[in-house]
Order: C-alpha cells, then sequence, then structure tokens
C-alpha cells in the first residue's frame, strides 16, 4: 500500500509542476521594456534608389561601398510602455556605413523617438532630418491590418502574423504576441491586438524584430512624449519635405518616403 502510494505521488508530481509552468507562461505582460534590432538590407535598398538606368558615377561609388561595408547596417532601439503608453527611443550608435556616400540613406537611418497615447490614438514625434528636428503631434498612423491564421515564435512568445498597409502603398508583414496585450510596438508601428515583435517591410529590404523583453515596472516618468523640435502636425511635415526635397529629382520620392516612415 505504501509503495502505491509512493507511485501516485511520483506520477502527480510532475502534472502540478506542469500546470504551474502553464499558469507562469499565461502572464500577460502590461508594462516592460523591449529591445529591438532595425536590420537594412543596404545593398538591395541602394540598388533599387539608383533606378534602372544609374549613372556611372553611382555605379562606381555602389562598387566602392560594397567593397567597404557590410551588406546589412543593424541599429538598436528600446520601447518603454505603461498603461498604453509607449515611447520608441533609438540607441546611439556610429555604424560602418555613417560617413560613406550612401551612409544617410533616409530609410536606413533610425531619427525618430515616437511617444504614443494608445489609448487616446494620439502621436509624438521627434524627428530628425539632417541636421533639422521636428516636433510632430498628431493621431496615431493609420494601418490596415488583416490577421491571419499563421504563427511565429518570437523570444518564446507565440506571434501571430497579420499583414497591413501604410502610407497607402507600403506592404508591412507584423507579428504581434496576444500575451502583452498592449497595441503597439517598434518605431510608429501599432494597432493590433498584442504588441508588435517582429515587423518586416518586404519591399523595402528593412526589418525590425525584438530581441529581449523584460517584463519589469515601468513609472509613468520614463514614458513621456519628447518636447524638443520644431512644432508641426504631420500633414504640415509632408509639406515641408515636398518643398525641401522638390530639386531632388527622381531619388525625391525615396527620400520622401524614407522621411516619412
Amino acid at each position: 500500500m505504501k509503495m502505491k502510494l509512493i507511485y501516485i505521488a511520483i506520477m502527480i508530481l510532475p502534472l502540478c509542476f506542469g500546470n504551474r509552468s502553464v499558469a507562469q507562461n499565461a502572464r500577460f505582460i502590461h508594462q516592460g521594456v523591449i529591445e529591438y534590432e532595425k536590420k537594412v538590407n543596404m545593398y538591395a535598398l541602394i540598388k533599387k534608389n539608383m533606378g534602372k538606368t544609374p549613372s556611372s558615377f553611382y555605379e562606381q561609388a555602389f562598387d566602392a561601398f560594397k567593397r567597404s561595408q557590410p551588406q546589412f547596417k543593424q541599429l538598436k532601439s528600446v520601447l518603454n510602455f505603461s498603461d498604453q503608453k509607449t515611447l520608441f527611443t533609438p540607441v546611439d550608435s556610429k555604424t560602418a556605413s555613417q560617413g560613406s556616400f550612401f551612409g544617410d540613406e533616409p530609410s536606413a537611418l533610425q531619427g525618430n523617438i515616437i511617444y504614443n497615447d494608445l489609448s487616446a490614438k494620439t502621436s509624438t514625434i521627434q524627428k530628425k532630418v539632417y541636421e533639422e528636428t521636428f516636433l510632430i503631434k498628431d493621431k496615431t498612423r493609420k494601418f490596415t491590418w488583416k490577421i491571419t491564421d499563421e504563427k511565429r515564435d518570437i523570444l518564446g512568445y507565440s506571434c501571430r502574423r497579420a499583414n497591413g498597409i501604410m502610407m497607402d502603398s507600403i506592404y508591412v508583414v507584423a507579428f504581434y504576441a496576444d500575451k502583452i496585450p498592449v497595441p503597439g510596438g517598434p518605431e510608429s508601428f501599432a494597432g493590433l491586438p498584442g504588441m508588435i515583435l517582429g515587423v518586416a517591410l518586404p519591399h523595402e529590404n528593412i526589418t525590425w524584430f525584438a530581441t529581449k523583453v523584460s517584463d519589469v515596472p515601468v513609472s509613468a516618468e520614463t514614458v513621456k512624449p519628447p518636447v524638443k523640435g520644431k512644432p508641426m502636425d504631420l500633414e504640415g511635415f509632408k509639406t515641408f519635405l515636398g518643398t525641401a526635397l522638390k530639386n531632388w529629382g527622381d531619388y525625391a520620392k525615396a527620400a520622401m518616403k524614407g522621411f516619412m516612415m
């Protein structure tokens, strides 16, 4: 009888710990810190921006770039979130391509500090455009999302895929974790029923993926909007860019897209 009780206890023990593990994994995170890495395929981006018939000067500059620079540019950032508010901040770093001829490709930069109040659906963006800094206050960016059944594991979180459109024409693939029920993400990506841990812009040759998720308390003082920069709304910023880039020729469209992201 004693041996039978011991056997039953041994069989039940893993089940108890298993249930405990499931309960731990079911924890929902409402505040914390997420680290992201932005990766840009510089070779593909530059080649596309050069157009179908680049000049010999650009071809030579591109060849020189490929000999001296890596194909992928990597940039770090941090997202603090609490109480349905998020603050995205780039991590300042000197990358190898900075200072090179193609080092200032707008899409390959990371000059935005973005505060989102997801409940109020408002956004404050401190955006750097070369030597100028702007403070853009407007509604959160609009996306058209379609959630799919595809799933992907990111840092132990089961993430569901959503396909979307931003800025009327840019195709977006995002993976969000419903165990982090905050509809935010890196940069201005938002609007899904969970935190976005991975983003790909396939036609723009850019990705953002979380590299670390920390379930830690975040104070309201940490998640505050930026205050520096020339104030304007998004439409005013777009008008400014149109004027500033009017003499940039065929490259103006690519530059406009990069600065507006």
